[in-house]
């Protein structure tokens, strides 16, 4: 398929692509919200007209909260048609600025992940997606729950910015290939307002919600490819690998809909990835990535950051295939050319490169180191890898609301994974927190079954669509 075909046919508005006009679409104006809420919650199937209504009515605060939650609440119990998913996208993508990146003479590209626990490859694919001649516009979140997120991890390095405008985003991307910052205002501002209605009112399950959310950004990034990572196990926000699956497909449908080049890895979150769970910790582990100086706790990171890399640079037109892509990412790796670029990134987004030559700095002092440790004998059958993220969570190392604050610092090695033989007293990992109770430690002994019998490592990749 290719790019002008999967322009063509967005929901029911009249859509020129090529030209980037559209008709406008009529929204009468005696269009009222409660006649709208009352649609939706009797079953029917909201037109182009009353979606934009009610978009329009999020930006322009002539929808009361209550009024949001209630569409919201009505589109997660009734379901919502593939036309309505993408006429809600559009409208949420359209509500605010779509990035203009045409002066930068490269295939855009960027990565998305459904989020987890230690998922960090964002730090590693940047700069060596941009090391291969990407130009990678990546607008990322924060953590929240037991998930971490991005731009926590980045303000773990000191003096890193992530508030950058739009103008300040072209330009570090135009010197050193790639930038990395937080949803301006400007950003498909309508997802901003309806994400944390979804969040305070138990309605974020909802898949063409998440792929409203997640592609509304994406596609303002002004891209030509997307690699996702779409999450699966008991860390993940899809714990099921079915629910993973239609995730997956929906997010890639409308990616390729939009004309942005798609795919989706489904990777395995039944365990934390690589070896480190918390922000500066986490980003300590991709810059000894990028130093070359991995040790084997950090080869799922590696691994999974070069699988993504490279679908994304197939994607992109930069190779021909994953295989010579992979050869392409692994030398820009082995030569340090990623972590030159990720040097450059951090001063120029005004943190201190220095991390770059001596990682350690990264480390915060005066931490209290508790081993968490193996109760019997046997093999490690399965890990509870929400509980994980909740432990990191109830030492500071994460948020249960948007405004709560952060221990950059406090976080969780995880030193033995599914699989793995253990005999009583082995070490399962450490904890790095300022003070615990013991009810982190003990949740992160619970966190792991040990069974009698050896079991299958599961796949890192499970499925690619």
């Amino acid at each position: 398929m290719n790019k002008t075909e999967t322009k063509e046919n967005v929901s029911n508005f009249d859509i020129e692509f090529a030209t980037g006009k559209t008709k406008p679409v009529a929204i009468s104006p005696d269009m009222r919200p409660q006649d709208i809420i009352a649609r939706k919650r009797d079953g029917r199937e909201l037109n182009d007209g009353e979606i934009r209504a009610f978009i329009d009515g999020v930006c322009d605060s002539s929808w009361a909260d209550y009024q949001i939650s209630a569409l919201i609440m009505s589109m997660v119990i009734r379901g919502m048609s593939q036309a309505e998913q993408d006429s809600i996208t559009y409208a949420m993508l359209h509500s605010g600025e779509v990035l203009d990146l045409s002066s930068i003479a490269k295939p855009k590209g960027d990565k998305h992940s459904t989020g987890g626990v230690g998922d960090k490859t964002s730090l590693v694919i940047a700069p060596l997606a941009a090391a291969c001649g990407l130009a990678v516009p990546m607008i990322s979140g924060r953590g929240l729950g037991h998930t971490g997120g991005t731009l926590d991890k980045l303000e773990s390095i000191p003096g890193y910015r992530v508030d950058l405008s739009t103008d300040e985003f072209r330009r570090v991307i135009e010197k050193c290939g790639f930038a990395m910052a937080g949803q301006t205002a400007d950003i498909a501002p309508a997802d901003k307002k309806i994400y944390a209605l979804r969040d305070a009112t138990a309605t974020v399950p909802c898949i063409p919600l998440i792929v409203a959310s997640i592609m509304s950004k994406k596609l303002a990034e002004g891209l030509d490819a997307l690699i996702l990572d779409v999450k699966t196990g008991s860390g993940a926000f899809m714990p099921e690998l079915e629910g993973s699956k239609a995730l997956a497909t929906a997010l890639v449908r409308t990616g390729e809909k939009f004309g942005v080049r798609t795919e989706a890895v489904i990777s395995d979150m039944g365990q934390p990835l690589g070896k480190y769970v918390g922000n500066a910790l986490e980003s300590y582990e991709c810059i000894k990535i990028l130093r070359g100086e991995a040790d084997e706790n950090m080869a799922a990171t590696t691994e999974l950051s070069l699988e993504l890399t490279a679908r994304l640079l197939v994607l992109a037109g930069v190779a021909a295939d994953v295989d010579a892509a992979r050869a392409l990412a692994l030398a820009k790796l082995n030569s340090g050319e990623a972590l030159e670029r990720s040097r450059a990134n951090i001063r120029l987004q005004g943190g201190d490169p220095a991390v770059c030559d001596d990682p350690e700095v990264l480390l915060g002092p005066g931490l209290k180191e508790i081993v968490i440790r193996a109760g019997s004998d046997g093999y490690i059958s399965e890990i509870d890898t929400f509980a994980v993220g909740n432990a990191i969570v109830a030492i500071g190392g994460g948020r249960t609301r948007a405004e709560d604050a952060i221990d950059q610092a406090v976080g969780y090695a995880s030193l033995a994974a599914i699989g793995n033989s253990v005999s009583a007293g082995d070490v399962l990992g450490i904890l790095y927190c300022r003070r615990d109770d013991g009810s982190a430690a003990e949740r992160l002994r619970n966190a792991y079954r040990i069974g009698d019998e050896p079991v299958v490592v599961p796949e890192l990749i499970k499925a690619v669509i």
